[in-house]
């Protein structure tokens, strides 16, 4: 099968990109288009069902989706959304993420050391606040103004440390909402499948359909060390999902693309994807290597390995989408049609008609300095965990002696709680794992600023990237959470006094990092801001909201219906069985089941539905949504997309793009007859027939 074979459709949306295609669109909670959907599947949501499902679904902090599934606080989401706790919580005599998990009692289940899950509960406009604090600037004044309007909005919201408020930009700023989320940051694993079955068929199956997963986790959201109430809930379908029945997907998408102009995405296409495409592929054959060192080595490097592998073929994909000529050429001829729709109208012209140039001059500023940008700032440390610890104490620190509207984003006092959980989260640090990540991140700085470039030789001096990686790694004291928790107490003070060596390595990074900062703010995001602003204005004259907003990772729905697609000539049906896992397991990594799976073989009737497609409109971020049907009642459980999804990012066909789903009917089956989890199939109204 060729990857991206139906690039070259993308997308229905590329020939006519401002009116309601198909199944197109995550739209936000108070711009749904119920009519749209009553008029091709007859089920109208009305506010009181978008309300319910708006406060049933939850979004997980560290980048997923999930649902409450009981009045208990009982959380479902992916295996792999949970799989960062899954790994934190395992030893090497415990390994959950290979035997699997079930907290038999209240009692049983563990604290995940750095999850948190926010619940929507209110949605304010304020466009006129933010654009009338920047009205009239530019550059530097533009970004200071934005960022203080933000952070008072934020802060007049956030009156306690269980509520996290965030200004979401929408229609590259053509709206503006203040989004209130309830913040649950005591959560706790209750089951999880084992890895083999969870992530069946690995990376080789990845984004592809026919798909055989038992995707799924639960887990507990407490309030003063007692299972919080979470009403309203998703209740469990009876039916499960049908063939053609209207679908709905409550979720957050991470982002998308689809209203960039064409000097960002030929910035994406030419610059973004394929640098970061390269330096992940060199560290996930590093990660590759350190997992065969042993069994304990591929424990510790799992949930990083996984990260990579997932990111590398969305990337990949996503990139293929751009370099297809007849989808640039589409691209291209949609910005020109609203250019032109602009240009008919002397107002907007005169208003918004230089807009695009001035993108397209701040992209070009931006490839001058990327590479800085990209290894002191937005990539610094690649995921080593005491270097992102360090970083964050020295910042923290600083930031803390400002006005909190002068501060960076992330370290408003909005923003402190989540702040504080990753500095004090008590999961477990491998300094094997540490000095391979740090040590690579050193030499990839040398290599792509040069040995001469100051902070370079600030860093390394006459000594080796692994050299400085041991060093570091071996004599920090970040390991203990109380080191951490006596440096934030002490200020800058005791960070300047430091001599731990991790912090040491990030204050000398944190000079030059913030200065590349500064300039990528000033001329490039304060310009991309401005201007899509301004575009936003354009597009909202010509077609108001017919449109969804690009993605934001905040909560989003979307409609659609169960139903296959044509590939390559061929129809995939929609739904796989039992019936299908069985003979794709090999015994062999990706394709083995674990032994409980194989114990229940002759349980589990062969037609049990596992996993289906449906036609709604998903990206990363969707990872953990349930599944709906018009009662809202849960049929599935989202998981992926299918290969054809990949170009996502930039459009959507409803023809070919699919998201994937583990069954509801799967998931009862396997609690039932491979886990034995009675507990957990009482709690979700399942009980024993």
């Amino acid at each position: 099968m060729k990857r991206l074979s139906c690039v070259a459709l993308l997308f229905a949306v590329v020939a006519a990109p401002f009116l309601v295609h198909a199944d197109e669109g995550m739209w936000t909670f108070n711009l749904f288009p119920s009519d749209v959907v009553a008029k091709k599947y007859g089920f109208k949501p009305t506010q009181a069902w978008l309300d319910r499902v708006r406060l049933g679904s939850a979004r997980l902090a560290e980048g997923c989706s999930g649902s409450f599934v009981s009045p208990d606080g009982l959380v479902m989401t992916n295996h792999h959304c949970a799989h960062n706790c899954i790994a934190q919580l395992s030893t090497a005599k415990k390994d959950l993420s290979k035997d699997g998990f079930f907290a038999r009692t209240l009692a049983d289940e563990p604290r995940c050391p750095t999850m948190e899950v926010d619940r929507l509960t209110d949605i304010r406009d304020v466009t006129k606040d933010v654009q009338g604090a920047t009205q009239g600037l530019q550059g530097e004044a533009f970004e200071d103004a934005q960022r203080a309007v933000f952070a008072k909005l934020e802060a007049a919201c956030a009156t306690r440390d269980d509520l996290r408020c965030e200004v979401v930009t929408l229609y590259q700023g053509g709206r503006y909402d203040l989004y209130t989320y309830e913040r649950m940051q005591d959560v706790r694993l209750v089951f999880a499948p084992e890895t083999d079955i969870a992530a069946f068929g690995g990376d080789p199956d990845n984004f592809e359909f026919p798909r055989y997963d038992l995707d799924v986790s639960f887990m507990r959201v407490y309030r003063d060390g007692k299972p919080a109430r979470t009403e309203p809930y998703f209740r469990w379908s009876k039916e499960g999902p049908k063939e053609g029945a209207v679908t709905f997907v409550p979720g957050n998408p991470g982002s998308t693309s689809r209203m960039d102009t064409l000097a960002q995405l030929a910035y994406q296409r030419d610059h973004s994807l394929p640098e970061n495409l390269f330096w992940r592929s060199e560290l996930r054959g590093r990660l590759q290597e350190f997992a065969r060192r042993g069994p304990e080595f591929a424990r510790m490097s799992e949930e990083r390995l996984f990260g990579l592998e997932n990111g590398l073929k969305s990337m990949k994909g996503g990139r293929e989408a751009l370099v297809e000529p007849a989808f640039w050429a589409h691209l291209s001829d949609n910005e020109r049609a609203l250019r032109a729709k602009v240009g008919q109208d002397a107002k907007l012209q005169q208003q918004y008609g230089d807009a695009w140039d001035a993108t397209a001059k701040a992209m070009d500023t931006l490839k001058t300095f990327r590479r800085e940008l990209r290894m002191l700032e937005q990539n610094a440390g690649m995921g080593s965990q005491l270097f992102d610890v360090a970083a964050t104490l020295v910042r923290a620190t600083e930031e803390a002696g400002k006005p909190n509207e002068q501060r960076l984003p992330e370290f408003t006092d909005a923003n402190r709680p989540a702040t504080e959980q990753f500095l004090f989260s008590p999961a477990p640090v491998y300094p094997e794992l540490e000095e391979l990540v740090l040590g690579f991140y050193l030499t990839r700085l040398r290599e792509d600023l040069s040995p001469d470039h100051p902070a370079v030789k600030a860093v390394l001096g006459t000594d080796s990237p692994g050299v400085v990686a041991k060093r570091a790694v071996r004599g920090s004291q970040l390991k203990t959470v109380a080191v951490r928790k006596k440096l934030l107490a002490g200020g800058p003070a005791a960070i300047a006094a430091s001599k731990d060596p991790m912090v040491v390595l990030a204050r000398t990074l944190d000079g030059p990092a913030r200065a590349v900062r500064k300039r990528y703010e000033n001329e490039v995001v304060a310009v991309l801001k401005r201007n899509g602003e301004r575009i936003g204005h354009a597009r909202f004259a010509l077609y108001g909201t017919s449109v969804a907003p690009d993605a934001t990772f905040t909560p989003r729905l979307s409609y659609g219906s169960v139903q296959g697609y044509t590939a390559d000539g061929k129809q995939v049906a929609p739904f796989t069985t039992v019936a299908g896992l069985y003979p794709r397991a090999t015994g062999q990594e990706p394709f083995k089941l674990p032994p409980s799976w194989l114990r229940a073989k002759a349980k589990l009737p062969p037609e049990t539905p596992l996993n289906f497609v449906t036609s709604n409109d998903i990206v990363g971020g969707n990872s953990g949504s349930p599944i709906l049907d018009a009662q809202a009642e849960i049929v599935g459980l989202a998981f992926d997309g299918n290969i054809q999804s990949l170009g996502g990012n930039y459009g959507f066909d409803a023809a070919v793009n699919r998201t994937v789903a583990v069954d509801s009917r799967a998931i009862e089956a396997a609690l039932r007859q491979v886990y034995g989890a009675e507990r957990l199939l009482k709690e979700l109204g399942l009980s024993t027939p």
